[in-house]
């Protein structure tokens, strides 16, 4: 097998295993996931590659700062995302929404 198919095995593994957690949480929390099938998957992606690369969920949507202590703010779900859901609707992700 080609380190590339690998790789996109573990990033689809990852992603349902992520899908899976999300939706709990979001069910938790009264929010729906995004219906918006691409848009979820690419964020899905995002989070699983980001996990596979930096060993952490962080939100696909943020930029790294390189410095893990900062970058904790921007691990899914981020500080962020109930101010953003409730003043917009969705997370700056539009991984979660109303």
């Amino acid at each position: 097998m080609a380190e590339d198919d690998k790789n996109n095995g573990d990033v689809d593994a990852l992603s349902e295993e992520i899908e899976l957690w999300a939706e709990k949480y979001a069910k938790d929390n009264g929010w729906l996931l995004n219906p918006d099938e691409r848009q979820l998957s690419a964020v899905l992606k995002g989070l699983a590659r980001n996990k596979l690369k930096f060993k952490e969920q962080y939100c696909p949507c943020r930029i790294r700062s390189g410095d893990p202590e900062k970058d904790k703010e921007i691990i899914c779900p981020c500080i962020y995302h109930e101010d953003e859901i409730e003043s917009e609707g969705n997370c700056h992700c539009r991984f979660f929404f109303k």
